[in-house]
């Protein structure tokens, strides 16, 4: 018997008319979907008349799901994996699944999609040819440190995640690191809040703190930053 495949679909990020009509097809069709969050991804099932059953899946209860997924797959039955938000694996959970099945001959196949790192380097005006995904940065301004250094003399522009309450923090540490450089905010991509902002560090600081961003931090942000001064 042909074993099922388990696919990888990104979902929006933003708005849900961001989703292609090959990934709302392929989740009618398969048997079940794994999601980080249920409650989360049922208003995008909602939203396009999707009743393939959802199942929570988290680094946390990786163990406990890899069994049934196993079995589902050995039977033929075919499976998705869908984060919160946008392309899963990409700082969501899904690695271990994906290592697991293709270590042992499972097929994984990518419904590719909406992505907010793609997204926001795609607009940014920074140099593209090369870049650096660092994710979500540890919190401790030490490690951050540590990490700026190891990437500063590479020339290549540096992306990450970034919540809104550690935004400033982080532009002031990047204005010690790497200088008064370029960079570009990218804040809630798609949403009806969109909203870029780009300039030299001191430029962008400015901007939030007449805004008095700090008495209300908000958003979701992707922060670019070209290294080498211009």
């Amino acid at each position: 018997m042909k074993k099922g495949t388990l696919f990888i679909v990104a979902t929006p990020i933003g708005n849900l008319e961001d989703i292609t009509f090959r990934a709302v097809d392929t989740l009618k069709k398969v048997a079940f979907i794994l999601a980080e969050d249920t409650r989360e991804s049922k208003k995008l099932l909602d939203r396009y008349d999707i009743s393939t059953q959802l199942i929570s899946y988290r680094d946390q209860n990786h163990e406990k799901i890899l069994q049934k997924v196993v079995e589902k797959l050995d039977m033929g039955l075919d499976l998705a994996l869908i984060s919160d938000s946008g392309t899963p694996l990409i700082s969501d959970p899904g690695f271990k699944l994906v290592k697991y099945l293709r270590e042992n001959m499972h097929e994984v196949l990518a419904i590719p999609g909406a992505s907010a790192l793609t997204s926001a380097i795609s607009i940014s005006g920074l140099p593209t040819d090369r870049f650096v995904f660092l994710g979500f940065l540890p919190k401790s301004d030490t490690r951050r440190e540590k990490i700026f250094k190891e990437y500063m003399n590479l020339h290549n522009t540096l992306v990450m995640y970034e919540s809104p309450k550690r935004l400033l923090r982080l532009l002031e540490l990047i204005l010690k690191i790497f200088g008064n450089v370029d960079i570009f905010l990218a804040k809630d991509i798609s949403k009806s809040r969109e909203r870029n902002i780009h300039g030299e560090v001191n430029e962008v600081l400015n901007i939030l703190h007449d805004e008095k961003f700090s008495e209300s931090p908000h958003g979701e942000f992707v922060c670019l930053i070209n290294p080498v001064k211009n």
